[in-house]
């Protein structure tokens, strides 16, 4: 069934670390081979070996269309003739930045990158030039990508000093980075009056993804805005993974908070690798050549990139039903889980994002995360690959929709999650 899957992981082996790109490919969580995959249509991937998965990744999150959607193939298609990149400016990138202001309105002057890790870190230093203060808070749990500054872990308590989550990070870069606990008021108001007048930003994930799916509890993005507001510092979404995927505004829409700046990723690309990070004029025109905050990228506003990302978001945008069709699916899988499970795991949802917990308690924060046996999450994972289902190798992903996904393929889900859950007490 892998055969070939794990021939091209030794070949692999030999001359990338651990056979990926990226840690998470690796299936090393859940004690399977990674599969390699060969071609996607759809709501579906094929590997290497021939067998054809209803795919619950979608790249992360990116393929919310499902993949190679035929009206964004073909914009592709026809920018690839005209050139890859010129390292110049292009029609693309102007349309692409109409379009974020359009549909993100806080976005009012964005600056286009390569990856959402890029976006965020140059967030983070615009507001560090803005406020002219060093320290940032950021929310345990929530991942802003791999620079070194955001690369911490909180130690023993929201209020210890911060150290690296990495080697190869100097403690240095460590240090200016704060951590509080996602949903917990009390830890970043704690922070705010710990360091007064040293905090440039707190930055968050509205709806945390790279924990599983946790929801923020009402009032808390509004407690962020305002505590933010009250203390001169700046309030940055991370919106990564939400943009576009919660609504056509992302979190920020949903949830009718607005921060300053806001880094975007994944769905504005089409699936191809960009970034994107902005706010308000005043903020943003401190980045060079108009202001002093340096950031400059040879690929930035690539135009076969943005061509992909504008035909993407013109469909979202045009569509009159796509995220109630995306609503709909997530939550029929959520609810036959939990039908079938019957309150031994904690499901949670928020639109086409969800994740599976493996403990009965309430998850609303790292804590309660952690708390989730993974090696049921394992036996889970290998249950639905076998079953001819793709989901994330790790309790701490989520489970992505696509509005490609059939009605077929959420009731043949819907039967393997009820298969597994029914049989959970015995399996485990």
């Amino acid at each position: 069934m892998d055969r070939a899957s794990k021939e091209w992981l030794e070949r692999a082996k030999r001359h990338i670390p651990g056979g990926v790109n990226s840690p998470v490919r690796a299936f090393g969580a859940v004690g399977r081979t990674p599969r390699f995959i060969a071609s996607a249509h759809g709501g579906r991937i094929v590997d290497v070996d021939g067998n054809e998965l209803i795919d619950y990744v979608c790249s992360f999150g990116p393929g919310i269309l499902g993949h190679a959607h035929p009206k964004v193939v073909e914009k592709v298609r026809e920018a690839c003739g005209l050139g890859f990149a010129f390292g110049a400016p292009t029609r693309q990138e102007v349309r692409m930045a109409e379009l974020i202001a359009e549909l993100v309105p806080s976005m009012e002057v964005s600056r286009l990158v390569s990856s959402g890790t890029e976006a965020v870190m140059s967030a983070v230093r615009v507001a560090r030039g803005y406020t002219k203060r060093d320290k940032v808070i950021k929310l345990r749990g929530c991942y802003h990508g791999h620079s070194d500054g955001l690369l911490v872990k909180a130690g023993s308590g929201a209020l210890t000093a911060s150290s690296p989550d990495s080697a190869g990070v100097p403690k240095d870069y460590a240090k200016h980075t704060l951590i509080a606990d996602f949903n917990d008021e009390k830890s970043v108001e704690a922070l705010f009056a710990r360091h007064p007048g040293e905090i440039a930003a707190v930055i968050a994930e509205p709806v945390a993804a790279n924990m599983g799916v946790v929801l923020p509890k009402p009032g808390f993005l509004a407690f962020l805005r305002e505590i933010t507001e009250d203390y001169g510092a700046l309030l940055i979404f991370d919106e990564v993974i939400t943009g576009f995927r919660l609504a056509p505004g992302g979190a920020q829409e949903k949830y009718r908070v607005t921060p300053d700046l806001t880094a975007l990723g994944k769905i504005v690309g089409g699936g191809m690798p960009i970034g994107a990070y902005g706010g308000r004029r005043e903020i943003m025109e401190l980045v060079a050549p108009l202001g002093d905050v340096y950031q400059a990228g040879t690929l930035s506003g690539n135009p076969i990139t943005t061509t992909a990302g504008i035909a993407t978001l013109e469909i979202l945008k045009g569509s009159q039903g796509i995220y109630q069709r995306l609503e709909e699916k997530a939550e029929a899988i959520a609810a036959a889980i939990r039908q079938a499970a019957g309150g031994a795991v904690c499901v949670n949802r928020a639109g086409s994002l969800l994740s599976v917990f493996f403990t009965p308690g309430e998850v609303s924060d790292y804590s309660g995360a952690l708390s989730s046996d993974t090696a049921a999450f394992a036996d889970y994972f290998g249950f639905l690959l076998d079953h001819g289902i793709y989901a994330a190798p790790s309790q701490f992903e989520a489970m992505f929709l696509s509005d490609a996904h059939t009605k077929e393929d959420i009731a043949y889900t819907c039967q393997v999650m009820e298969d597994y859950f029914r049989s959970y007490s015995v399996r485990i």
